[in-house]
């Protein structure tokens, strides 16, 4: 036998597209060559992959070795496939029986001593394989990850002998369990003293998924309340939680496994750039917007940060989704995260507050709240201040407030609610369904109107005022939505005035 293929799995963005392994040994002065559309660390398995097979005490063919990594118009990086070329080597010389691996993936690294090493991305190859009906053998460090994937049985090797001992049947490799961790508690709520208002307002944003900015002084709270939003949103679902797991397998980062069924939270520097926010680079990679997917963004000082960087959040914020396009290839990540954000009022940051001790004239004024975008504001649903604590709140003695496990029971019943209606938070609902379902009264219609003509405001902000009042009726427990829900929603949105892109 000259030919042998072996499969395994390439990482494409989040996803693992087939790889089949092709090897053969024909004639000629001994060589090796690794064709395909290989990177550098690909075209480098060749001396990775000699010596594993040396000091597994197999005999390295003496022939020149062609391997074809297909489909060849698929770019292939990193050193995921050494384990199938070992292979594919060792059954096209005959040293292990070829047809032990037709039932079989293989993903993994090759140390020089044969030891096998983990790759990232394996919890989306560990989904695809699952869907095509191998089975799959990991290192042990990935053993875990791959678990998670339902439906496909993961075994892990510690180094190259023990798996050709096991393609021979000599032995049995162990199968991958689930690790089972300790999940880290997430901040409460009930640390939040006073800001009943902002604690409205973030119970609204959770129940509707709806986007969220909190303006106030410096000290007020705003990165306290963010820092709970993840607390109170509905559990994931498994589909949403191995989604988010494939994200940060993918990312490079490493999947913590602590935080396995637990809504994301990201709040990266207002120094962050464009491509560090919505993923990119010569090999594409999730970005932060991908990370907090089903989760929280958190972005603090919005003021601050690049106004070209924050113009890249308009698109996903619509779609959910982000696109990254490269000379040699075009990636798609997911990117449903719900945005909470935070600013201070000016740039001295005590604009309104009653102590008077803000000295910003009102063009210092309106050229920092102008920093700040008139679209990307507008896809913001909730404008919340937060103001001051009184001293008296800040008492070490002061009664805590309502529990992050209380307000989650309401989000739940008011998610619950949404859902049976569609299968669309009210934040994403679309401009047929925004009609169905939050159709208002006669009274009421006319009121809107007058708000829309007196705040000035665009379509897109009318639509989101409909579905936060809609999201304050699932609260209520109302099927229709009535006066107060209307004018609660009109509240947070009091900030568009007028040409201002915020106000204090």
């Amino acid at each position: 036998m000259n030919l042998a293929v072996v499969h395994s799995r390439a990482r494409i963005g989040v996803d693992a597209p087939a790889v089949r392994v092709e090897v053969h040994l024909g004639g000629g002065l001994p060589a090796m060559s690794i064709v395909g559309l290989p990177e550098a660390a690909v075209r480098e398995a060749k001396d990775r992959v000699r010596a594993a097979i040396q000091c597994a005490q197999f005999e390295f063919p003496a022939r020149r070795i062609t391997v074809n990594l297909a489909p060849a118009d698929l770019p292939k990086d990193g050193a995921r496939f050494d384990l199938a070329i070992a292979l594919g080597i060792l059954a096209a010389s005959g040293q292990i029986p070829v047809e032990a691996l037709d039932d079989w993936e293989f993903l993994g690294e090759l140390a020089l001593t044969g030891a096998l090493r983990g790759c990232d991305g394996t919890l989306a190859a560990a989904l695809a394989v699952a869907a095509s009906g191998h089975r799959l053998i990991v290192a042990p460090d990935n053993g875990a990850e791959a678990a998670l994937a339902s439906g496909v049985e993961v075994r892990t090797a510690r180094t190259l002998l023990e798996v050709c001992a096991a393609l021979e049947g000599r032995v049995g490799l162990p199968q991958a369990a689930p690790q089972d961790c300790q999940r880290a508690p997430l901040p409460d709520l009930a640390d939040v003293r006073g800001q009943t208002q902002s604690r409205r307002a973030l119970e609204i944003a959770a129940a509707g998924a709806h986007h969220l900015l909190l303006i106030g002084p410096p000290g007020s709270g705003k990165t306290l309340l963010a820092s709970r939003l993840a607390g109170i949103l509905p559990e994931p679902s498994e589909a949403e939680a191995l989604e988010v797991a494939s994200i940060a397998s993918a990312s490079g980062h490493g999947l913590d496994l602590a935080q396995w069924r637990q809504r994301p939270f990201r709040a990266p520097h207002h120094t962050a750039s464009a491509v560090a926010l919505v993923g990119g680079g010569a090999d594409p990679r999730p970005g932060e917007i991908s990370l907090a997917h089903h989760g929280v963004l958190f972005l603090d000082e919005l003021p601050e940060w690049s106004r070209h960087t924050l113009e890249v959040l308009r698109e996903p914020l619509e779609s959910g989704s982000v696109g990254i396009s490269r000379a040699a290839r075009h990636c798609s990540f997911p990117a449903r995260f719900q945005l909470v954000a935070a600013m201070n009022p000016c740039p001295c940051g005590w604009a309104g507050d009653p102590s008077g001790r803000c000295l910003c004239s009102s063009d210092m004024i309106r050229r920092y709240r102008a920093r700040i975008s008139g679209p990307l504001m507008e896809r913001i649903d909730l404008h919340v201040e937060v103001p001051r604590l009184a001293p008296t709140l800040l008492r070490t003695d002061a009664p805590a407030g309502e529990s992050s496990a209380d307000v989650q029971a309401r989000v739940v019943a008011a998610r619950t609610r949404q859902l049976v209606r569609g299968p669309l938070p009210n934040a994403r609902l679309g401009q047929s369904q925004t009609n169905a379902f939050c159709r208002l009264a006669p009274r009421d219609s006319s009121l809107l109107e007058r708000a829309v003509e007196s705040l000035q405001l665009s379509a897109r902000s009318l639509h989101r005022i409909l579905r936060v009042a809609r999201t304050i009726a699932d609260l209520a427990d109302s099927a229709a939505i009535e006066t107060p829900h209307l004018t609660e929603a009109i509240g947070y949105r009091t900030l568009e005035r007028q040409g201002e892109r915020a106000a204090a």
